[in-house]
């Protein structure tokens, strides 16, 4: 069975099939859920793109290093690669995750692409999942060329600077259930706020904390 968008053609298609099934499938249809395959690939990416990071930049401290990973890393990086490969059509979700947006979901769609990682590795090896990783890395690890994870930028300003950790509200939630719009507060050091908007809560967080970023000049 082929993932052809990553150029990878499985042995044992019925790794594939896992690592596209959601929890809420798994549960109604008595199957195998993608979660244990989501666990091994957090843990292969996160040792993959330390690596590739170590060998790029040479000169860089550990603090350098765990700051780009961080960005790296993410699940916000993680459901854009998801996109790409096209894995938000395919997972097998159950109803009720399916009648309420979920697979507009970035969590959804960045499970998937961990369990997809974890795949990979258990049905060709490490030597194989790196080198599918480094190719399909290549432009994230050129330093800012990925996307901005908000919120881990603002706590780490916000325990720096204030000691404190940001904290959000949910201000209202818009539309029917398969299409809500949600609205986020988040204050930092209480006088410093930003709100967000987005089709999920992670998402308007996100919002939320880029505009806080951006009142406070960063």
């Amino acid at each position: 069975m082929t993932c052809r968008k990553l150029r990878y053609e499985f042995k044992e298609k019925s790794l594939l099939e896992t690592a596209l099934t959601h929890s809420s499938y798994a549960n109604e249809f008595e199957c195998l859920s993608n979660e244990r395959l989501e666990f091994l690939g957090d843990a292969l990416l996160g040792c993959i793109v330390s690596v590739l990071l170590y060998d790029k930049y040479p000169s860089y401290t550990e603090g350098d290093l765990s700051k780009i990973k961080s960005r790296v890393v993410s699940g916000v990086n993680f459901a854009r690669y998801a996109e790409v490969l096209g894995l938000g059509e395919k997972i097998k979700l159950g109803k009720g995750e399916e009648n309420t947006g979920g697979r507009e979901r970035e969590s959804n769609k960045a499970n998937a692409f961990e369990a997809l990682i974890g795949a990979v590795y258990l049905d060709a090896g490490y030597e194989k999942t790196f080198e599918l990783v480094s190719e399909l890395f290549s432009d994230a690890i050129e330093e800012n060329n990925f996307p901005r994870d908000s919120k881990t930028e603002l706590q780490e300003i916000s325990r720096n600077l204030f000691s404190e950790t940001p904290e959000y509200r949910v201000l209202s939630e818009e539309g029917p259930e398969h299409k809500k719009i949600f609205t986020t507060e988040v204050k930092v050091y209480s006088d410093i706020a930003g709100i967000g908007r987005g089709s999920s809560k992670r998402q308007s967080e996100q919002a939320a904390a880029r505009d806080a970023l951006s009142k406070m000049g960063c």
